[in-house]
């Protein structure tokens, strides 16, 4: 009787220690990325003044998230060209980092969300 009873007992602090750490390593939610929270000021960084009506830019209005959804194909393919290439932008900047331009990426992936 008392090997039966330290058998379940060493059972109930295994599954109890097992039951923790898997708990505690559940996979957490991958946050989608949206335009207000991370594409917004990525875009006044970048493309300003030139695609900003309010600061003097007078080429294709990106100020909104109506505009910059419409167009975020067209961004895409000219933010990954190389400076020299026809089209690149940011005109007479340098190329963005790789992590800006996957922003970009991952906003388009994560299904252009305005919030």
């Amino acid at each position: 009787m008392k090997k039966v009873f330290v058998f379940i007992s060493l059972a109930v602090v295994v599954l109890t220690i097992s039951y923790c750490s898997a708990s505690k390593k559940a996979a957490k939610t991958p946050v989608k990325l949206n335009y207000e929270t991370n594409v917004k000021a990525v875009v006044e960084a970048n493309c300003s003044p030139c695609h900003i009506p309010a600061k003097g830019g007078r080429k294709l209005a990106l100020d909104t998230y109506a505009a910059v959804n419409k167009n975020i194909d067209d961004m895409l393919r000219r933010i990954q060209l190389n400076p020299g290439e026809r089209g690149f932008m940011p005109d007479k900047r340098p190329k963005l980092s790789d992590s800006t331009i996957n922003v970009f990426k991952q906003w388009k992936t994560d299904g252009l969300l305005e919030k």
